[in-house]
This record gives C-alpha cells, structure tokens and sequence, in this order.
C-alpha cells in the first residue's frame, strides 16, 4: 500500500437527495448502516479463488470513502462530513472528505464520484463539461493536483 494518495473533496451540492441515495451516500462515507439495495455504485467484484482453487468475480459492498480517525501515510486525520446547511444558498448538502486511496481503489471509488459531480453546484464548474471536486496529492508529494469529472471521466493523478 505504498502507492497511496490524499483524497480531499470539497463539494456543495444543489440538489435534494431521495432518501435512498442519502442512505447510501452516508453509507459509503461511513455515517450510517448499508442500505439493502445499492444503486449508487450497485457492484464491487474482488477476484478470489473457489474451493477448487479457480479464480471467480464475488461482490464484496464496501464503503468507499468511509474511513475515519488517523491516516495512515498522508498524515492528520481521515474524516468524512456530510450536512444540510442552515443558508440554502449553499446547497441542499455540504460535503467535506479526506481519505486515502490506492490507485486500486480508483475505478470503483470513481463511480461515486462521478455520481456526486453530477449532483454538485454550479460553483463547482469551471466549464460546461468539468465539475471540480478537490484534489489529490501522491502521500510524498507536497503539492495538491485538481481533482476533475470531465465527460463523466475522473480526471486520476
């Protein structure tokens, strides 16, 4: 686990959240119970090895920006914060995360995040087709990189 980045996203979001999606998104950020039915990111395949030693694709949920308390490489601590502001001209929610991420953990945690792109205010967006969602920054390095959805695509160091 060498390979690890910083993962900050700062984000407001403007539209109202049905309650599944805010039960799974308070899932994924580790402030709540995993909802029976997952339709944000709906699968996790892990390759692991059956009984007869054969590898097979198993769904493993796990949340995704969930870890809390002291981080491991980058340093401080990993949190995840998710709150209805009492000024809506802030958005219906207020979105703060830093975690650390694996460059293994990028595809699957990248479906979350394009789904928040989409939810994100327009403050967000520096042009029609980007949604600017924090940064990362590489656990050795000292400067951040912008973290970007651009054509539904995360933008990954």
């Amino acid at each position: 686990m060498a390979d690890v980045y910083e993962l900050s996203v700062v984000l407001n979001l403007r539209e109202d959240l049905s309650d599944e999606e805010l039960a799974e998104l308070r899932w994924h950020l580790g402030l709540g119970p995993r909802p029976e039915v997952l339709r944000i990111v709906p699968e996790f395949p892990i390759v692991v090895e059956d009984d007869a030693g054969e590898p097979v694709i198993e769904n493993h949920p796990v949340p995704l920006l969930g870890r809390h308390g002291a981080a491991w490489k980058v340093g401080g601590a990993l949190t995840a914060v998710l709150l209805r502001p009492d000024d809506p001209t802030h958005g219906a929610w207020v979105l703060t995360i830093r975690q650390e991420i694996h460059p293994d953990e990028f595809d699957i945690t990248a479906e979350l995040l394009t789904w928040l792109a989409g939810r994100a205010d327009d403050r967000h967006r520096p042009d029609a087709e980007a949604v600017h969602l924090g940064w990362t920054r590489f656990h050795e390095a000292d400067r951040f990189e912008p973290l970007t959805v651009r054509d539904g695509q995360v933008a990954w160091p």
